[in-house]
């Protein structure tokens, strides 16, 4: 149970993440409301995105090439 929780803390925080990110990129809430943070069974953390808007999603994918590579 412990690494549930603590899974699901991780995904939950990687969730707020993305949603912060999207919010400061001036993305509606309504575009992303999807996102959300899941457990598998076996305590993986993940996000899942749904359905986003395609206009919202080439507005990330734009910041995203922005960003300089390593």
């Amino acid at each position: 149970m412990r690494t549930w929780r603590q899974s699901r803390t991780t995904a939950t925080d990687a969730a707020e993440s993305l949603r912060a990110a999207f919010a400061a990129l001036g993305i509606p809430e309504s575009a992303w409301s999807s996102v959300r943070p899941v457990v598998t069974n076996t305590g993986g953390a993940y996000v899942h995105l749904g359905m986003i808007r395609a206009d919202a999603v080439e507005q990330i994918a734009e910041a995203m090439r922005e960003i300089p590579s390593r």
